[in-house]
């Protein structure tokens, strides 16, 4: 299975030069890093990354990642955590996330 990080053009580009994250700012306070499903991501995109350009689609195979915890945020929906550093290597693909009229423009995730 797919989950989905978003992560802002210096985070993506941080991650390529240095191999490995600890993720975003709420990443880092929060102690793992946040990932969604295809179902939330986009409800992620508008809750946090409102008006933000040159946002990065990251996409990461569940199995064999390792410590991911699948525990409860937004209205008790289960979401996954990663309770390490990504790593570059754990990427399947990456994509832009374009913005047109205010909205996040999503590839297909079927």
């Amino acid at each position: 299975m797919l989950i989905y990080k978003i992560f802002r053009a210096d985070e993506w580009a941080d991650l390529q030069a240095e191999g490995e994250t600890d993720g975003a700012p709420i990443d880092l306070t929060d102690g793992y890093i946040h990932f969604s499903t295809a179902e939330t991501v986009a409800e992620t995109a508008a809750k946090y990354f409102t008006d933000i350009e040159g946002l990065v689609l990251l996409a990461v195979e569940t199995d064999g990642l390792d410590p991911l915890k699948w525990e409860p945020a937004r209205a008790g929906v289960l979401f996954p955590h990663l309770y390490r550093k990504l790593r570059l290597a754990d990427i399947v693909w990456d994509a832009p996330l374009p913005l047109i009229d205010g909205h996040h423009q999503f590839p297909d995730l079927t």
